[in-house]
């Protein structure tokens, strides 16, 4: 439950939320469809950047172009690269309902980034097919193929990437993604990538019932019952009601994944996000499950907090995000809750 009746954020966040949520809502169609003309004008992209600016630099590798997958590379100019050390191999999916955004979109580059240096690692963010032109399981098949894609060609990411310390990650509707290819991948036979964590940020879960936070957070920017219900109807396949098991992770379509090798998880929530309640009971589900996970959570922040850099918040989610990395480098134990905040 958030600590106060609005959420705490400086005027430019809530102003920038505000025109985002417009456009986001104006590029949908009421048939189902969206109109990528406006939403292109829009969302600014930016190419990427082999120099280094800031610490980073970006390259892009194509892996499929007749389904556009693709991924941007993040590499660090760091203590760690210049003393010749190895790097963990981050994987990121970006978030957008499974219908928007990019990982080229500026937020998405500045997030990577942010990611690249402060940790440090080789960020892998990847591109992957949108709804409704690519329904389910259209987004999980194409992160599944970017593991294996860097399992088979693991010098591709440089000298200093270490794919036996890989990370799986995803905001929004990418930490649905990241949940699923966590799943998955644990069934294929890969050779030498070994996923040892997971970073799920503020996951976009749901299900036929309304809950409390769905109910209560109706006015808050970007995530809205009508909107969700929107995303998951055109994501799903046609006569898919909202507890399919894409959806509602821990509901009565669930996957049992009590002998699934899944990665110990690290989940952040936001108590101004409605969907709040669904990502709980993915951290009861976990547990019930027997499965590591620590839930941290931001009880004054909206969904998608973390586009704002310079919020205190998203640096402290930075370093949480980091320590539990080194935790799972050591091979340690964390399942435990963290109000931050």
């Amino acid at each position: 439950m958030a600590s106060t009746t609005k959420p705490i954020l400086p005027w430019k966040a809530r102003f920038s939320m505000s025109i985002l949520d417009f456009f986001l809502s104006l590029s949908r169609r009421s048939n189902g469809t969206i109109n990528r003309g406006l939403l292109n004008f829009i969302d600014r992209k930016i190419p990427p950047n082999p120099n280094f600016v800031d610490g980073v630099s970006s390259s892009d590798v194509i892996v499929d172009s007749t389904r556009n997958l693709w991924f941007r590379v993040f590499i660090p100019s760091s203590n760690s690269v210049d003393t010749g050390e190895s790097l963990p191999v981050f994987v990121f999916f970006h978030g957008g309902g499974f219908a928007f955004m990019s990982l080229s979109s500026i937020q998405y580059d500045a997030i990577c980034r942010l990611f690249c240096r402060s940790f440090p690692a080789i960020i892998v963010s990847v591109n992957y097919r949108l709804a409704p032109e690519h329904r389910f399981p259209s987004q999980y098949d194409d992160g599944l193929e970017i593991l294996k894609f860097l399992d088979k060609n693991n010098n591709i990411l440089g000298n200093f990437a270490d794919i036996t310390k890989c990370f799986l990650s995803g905001d929004s509707a990418g930490g649905n993604l990241a949940h699923h290819v966590a799943v998955r991948v644990s069934s294929e036979n890969l050779q030498i990538l070994k996923v040892i964590g997971l970073v799920s940020i503020q996951p976009f879960f749901g299900g036929e019932e309304r809950t409390e936070s769905d109910i209560r957070l109706k006015q808050v920017p970007v995530v809205s019952m009508d909107k969700t219900d929107w995303y998951w109807k055109m994501f799903l396949p046609d006569g898919s009601t909202r507890d399919h098991e894409a959806v509602n992770v821990s509901g009565p379509n669930a996957i049992d994944i009590s002998n699934v090798d899944y990665p110990n998880t690290l989940l952040c929530v936001g108590g101004f996000d409605p969907l709040v309640d669904w990502q709980k009971r993915y951290y009861e589900w976990l547990r019930k499950s027997g499965k590591e996970v620590e839930l941290i959570e931001y009880p004054n922040m909206i969904h998608a907090f973390y586009y704002f850099l310079d919020l205190q918040e998203t640096s402290h989610f930075i370093s949480k995000v980091k320590s539990f990395m080194i935790k799972q480098m050591m091979g340690g134990d964390n399942t435990k809750t963290d109000t931050a905040y």
